[in-house]
């Protein structure tokens, strides 16, 4: 028997129910990116890259994480090696990610992007460094037209309280797709991070006013929040990282504690977890006002190595998978919300793999009238990004929750060819959805099938970011 073409046009469909699917239905839906890392100032000024390295190496923590358990020295990963050195050395540990989806993801992005069918190794590195190089010189290697060549409906980047949103707009106006902000919360909440970079002084400039009261800190956000809403933003992000604890507290109580924060940060760990939760609830209804949904990314150990973390910054890639999540607290946050009508649409990502089941069973635990997927599972994130991964990803919300309303795929990547993922993560469910049908376990349908492909690829994320509104 002939041994499959490694990749070929075919790879993970499983039967002709499945290219069936994939050709006709999910290959040809438009993707809504939702949430990306992307640098939005290179959307907006179609931005060219000189190198491969500069464009898929130098700024990639998922190559850089495999490129230190290979050995390779620190200078040639974050340090101040040429793209060239950098893009070697990436070549000498590609052949080792073997069972990794990078080995995938490397393949599909150089035959995809760039129309190498070479397996990149010290060998090749010459050669690909050339040709991609070469093709990078062709304006149809900028950006934007990168972009375009996925068939992209929709971008959301992640951006910071006080990005410029304008060029979201710059970058619309270029692109045959949207580019909306959303807004990467974090720092509102997480207190012992506000001295570091300057929070309170910087809302206080946009707020037009000293910041010294809980009420003047609120009202800041609200005016902040108000300025996203109007430039397109429709998700809020926040990590809620290994160890996350929600104690719900009231004004009465956070308002002193805000005063004595302010004056001398000199609160009790039990007494930063109140503050910080009040501030996440205030944030939660403000979301829910605005008809946003709050992203929850939860469960990454972010601290490991104090080294690296000074080297490489505190996004390097050397992030570990913590604890199971304290569902207690996430309940705890929601019920407060909800008890109050002021409970956003949600999506639930965890790291922690062991949470698919729990989280997956949260998205029926609470509702609202007439709108459906009000809590949703998310996408196989970061370290579960894997062939195995998103299978799983996706049987548990099949077990427990309802697949029809699943969100679809995001790349939450840094890199313009990350975007190949979308077209991974679609093979699998088609393949998933053929071998049911292939064995009795749904009906050969292609009305229903097609409904089911169709929301998950696209429909359901794009009425997301349209507020259910039609489009």
């Amino acid at each position: 028997m002939q041994n499959p073409e490694f990749l070929g046009p075919n790879y993970f469909l499983s039967n002709k129910i499945s290219e069936v699917l994939y050709y006709d239905i999910a290959q040809r839906s438009p993707i809504v990116d939702y949430h990306n890392h992307l640098n939005v100032s290179h959307l907006a000024t179609n931005n060219t890259f000189v190198t491969i390295g500069e464009l898929w190496v130098s700024n990639d923590p998922y190559k850089h994480r495999a490129m230190r358990i290979n050995g390779i020295p620190e200078k040639y990963i974050s340090g101040n090696a040429t793209d060239k050195e950098k893009f070697f050395q990436w070549a000498k540990t590609a052949p080792k990610t073997i069972g990794n989806p990078l080995f995938h993801w490397s393949y599909i992005e150089l035959e995809k992007v760039f129309g190498i069918k070479t397996i990149l190794t010290e060998s090749s590195a010459e050669f690909i460094w050339n040709s991609c190089n070469e093709q990078l010189q062709d304006s149809k290697f900028a950006a934007i037209p990168l972009l375009e060549n996925w068939n992209i409906d929709t971008l959301c980047t992640s951006d910071y309280w006080f990005d410029d949103l304008s060029l979201h707009k710059k970058a619309s106006k270029q692109a045959k797709f949207n580019v909306f902000p959303s807004l990467r919360s974090d720092i509102a909440n997480n207190i012992t991070l506000w001295g570091k970079f300057n929070f309170i002084e910087n809302l206080s400039i946009i707020y037009q006013k000293e910041i010294n009261t809980l009420t003047d800190f609120q009202l800041a956000l609200h005016k902040q929040l108000h300025h996203f809403n109007e430039n397109g933003c429709k998700l809020s992000d926040h990590a809620l990282d290994a160890g996350f604890v929600f104690v719900p507290t009231s004004e009465s109580v956070a308002a002193p504690l805000f005063k004595t924060w302010m004056d001398n940060q000199s609160l009790t760990n039990s007494e930063i977890i109140q503050l910080q939760s009040y501030i996440l609830t205030f944030l939660g209804k403000e979301y829910a006002k605005l008809g946003w949904t709050m992203q929850l990314h939860i469960g990454a150990q972010r601290h490991t190595s104090s080294k690296l973390r000074k080297v490489a910054g505190s996004s390097g890639g050397f992030a570990g998978i913590g604890n199971a999540t304290d569902i207690a607290s996430i309940c705890s946050f929601f019920d407060i919300l909800d008890s109050e009508d002021g409970l956003p649409n949600v999506i639930l990502y965890t790291l922690n793999p062991t949470d698919n089941q729990s989280f997956a069973t949260l998205t029926g635990s609470f509702s609202q009238d007439g709108k459906p997927g009000k809590i949703k599972f998310g996408p196989a994130w970061w370290y579960n990004d894997h062939f195995d991964g998103i299978k799983d990803n996706l049987l548990s919300i099949a077990n427990y929750s309802l697949l029809s309303k699943f969100v679809g795929m995001t790349t939450d990547s840094r890199s313009i060819l990350s975007f190949s993922r979308h077209d991974y993560f679609r093979r699998i469910l088609c393949s998933i959805i053929g071998k049911w049908v292939n064995k009795g376990l749904l009906p050969n349908d292609m009305d229903l099938l097609k409904e089911l492909i169709t929301g998950i690829c696209y429909t359901n994320s794009k009425q997301m970011i349209s507020n259910g509104k039609e489009y």
